[in-house]
Parts: structure tokens; C-alpha cells; sequence
């Protein structure tokens, strides 16, 4: 099936070193489990989603992201356990909402399927307002729609705002890979 798309994170070491040691880990490990990686957008650097300091009073590291284009015979919910337990493998902890984390992977989209209830949501029901999430997918799927509202990748970039806003999404691609 085309269309599917994975979004990647991390923001805290792991057991291989750094968010990009660890996002390159993990994009194998995706591999070894039989989800074909198809394409694959730049890394990213982006602040922490919503701007909120950890419990001790402290600012979170910035987040190292990107999206990749998979091919797979899982069914969305088979996918997502996949997917949760490379997580855990990766020293993934959850605790509290948008905690620091040392691998976050979620599915985005799962070509145009839509799904209101259980898990996974489908598509991902936050990013459409999230610039980590868009700008690599724009990268790797430039004509992408999104498959409730039908807006256009672009247009869904454009309604972010500045990215540059440290009150808002800040986000570069991340430099020296």
C-alpha cells in the first residue's frame, strides 16, 4: 500500500549514543522487521512540542525528526505494536504527555484510511499542526493531501505560521548529518 508514513523523534541518548545515532538505529531496526523504508526525508531539528519546561524546571532538548515513506502487508494496528516495541527496545519510557523521549515513532498516515476510535487514530490526529511532522513529509511526499480535510501539504505549512517564532514551532534541518 502506498502512503504510509512514519514520523520519527527523539530528543534524549539512547542505548546507541544521540537522537541522530539513535533515528538511524531505529530506521534499521524498522527495516529488520520486514517494514520496507521506501524514502526517507533530511533530519530536522525542532523545538519541544508544546514549549514546556520538564518537571525540574528545565528547558527540554530539541528534538531531532523526520518521516519515512514504508511499505508493509501489517495492518495499522499491527504496525503500531511493531512500532511500540522498537520503542521500547530504544529505552522508550512513557510517562507524562510530550515528556523528553529517547524514540518516539508514530504512524502519520496510512494511505487514506481514517480512523476516529482505538489505536491507532488515523490519520495522526495532531499532525496537521505540527511542523515536524510536515515539513519532512512535504520532503518526501510533496503532493501529499491530508485524508479528512483534503488541504494540500503546503497549505497545511502555511497555516503553521512563522518557523521560525520562538514563541511558536521552531525548526531547521539539522546540520552536519
Amino acid at each position: 500500500m502506498d502512503g504510509i508514513y512514519l514520523g520519527l523523534g527523539a530528543n534524549l541518548p539512547g542505548p546507541l549514543g544521540g537522537p541522530v545515532a539513535t533515528l538511524e538505529a531505529a530506521l534499521k531496526a524498522i527495516a529488520a522487521a520486514g517494514i520496507a523504508i521506501r524514502r526517507r526525508s533530511p533530519w530536522y531539528e525542532s523545538a519541544p512540542v508544546p514549549r514546556a519546561p520538564n518537571a525540574d524546571g528545565t528547558d527540554q532538548p530539541w528534538y531531532v525528526n523526520g518521516v519515512v515513506e514504508v511499505a508493509t502487508d501489517l495492518d495499522p494496528e499491527a504496525l503500531l505494536a511493531e512500532l511500540q516495541r522498537i520503542e521500547l527496545a530504544f529505552g522508550r519510557v512513557r510517562s507524562v504527555a510530550n515528556a523528553p523521549r529517547t524514540l518516539d515513532l508514530d504512524i502519520v498516515a496510512y494511505g487514506e484510511r481514517v480512523t476516529h476510535t482505538g489505536a491507532p487514530l488515523l490519520p495522526h490526529p495532531r499532525m496537521a499542526g505540527r511542523a515536524f511532522v510536515l515539513l519532512p513529509l512535504r520532503d518526501i511526499a510533496p503532493a501529499w493531501r491530508h485524508p479528512v480535510t483534503g488541504r494540500h501539504i503546503d497549505q497545511l505549512i502555511a497555516a503553521l505560521g512563522r518557523l521560525d517564532d520562538p514563541e511558536g514551532q521552531e525548526i531547521r534541518p539539522l546540520r552536519g548529518e
